[in-house]
């Protein structure tokens, strides 16, 4: 799963890709990314990819089903967030906790994978940088 992800309010994206390692290898060599940090932990594989300068950035990982990316936004609020899609007539999908803090991912009804996250561990991300694991 590739995951496009910043430090601002900007797009994150998200895609599920077991091969990782390969797929890193070939953003780094091939594409001329910068590798943030490679994490192995508890059975799942993530790597942080800088593609260009500045957000947003991508990352892969082998534990999320399916083909479509996720777009990943930051808001300041996810309780209140996901309150104002709500009166809008969106539908809330599965909540859960990522090293960043809270997220909610949901499906458009096109089939567009989306989801929005509260940062409220900034400095987990720091933690990670320069981290290579495979």
């Amino acid at each position: 799963m590739a995951l496009v992800c910043s430090n601002s309010e900007a797009m994150t994206d998200a895609t599920s890709h077991p091969p990782v390692a390969s797929d890193v290898g070939y953003f780094v060599e091939t594409v001329g990314s910068r590798l943030i940090f490679a994490i192995e932990a508890m059975g799942t594989r993530v790597a942080m990819l800088e593609l260009a300068p500045g957000p947003p950035r991508l990352l892969l990982t082998d534990h999320l089903a399916g083909d479509w990316p996720i777009l990943v936004y930051r808001v300041g609020n996810l309780e209140s967030a996901m309150r104002d899609l709500e009166n809008h007539g969106w539908q809330r999908g599965t909540t859960i906790e990522i090293p960043q803090g809270p997220c909610c991912s949901f499906q458009a009804p096109g089939g567009q994978r989306l989801a929005i996250y509260e940062l409220a561990r900034p400095e987990v991300e720091q933690h990670f940088v320069g981290r290579r694991d495979f």
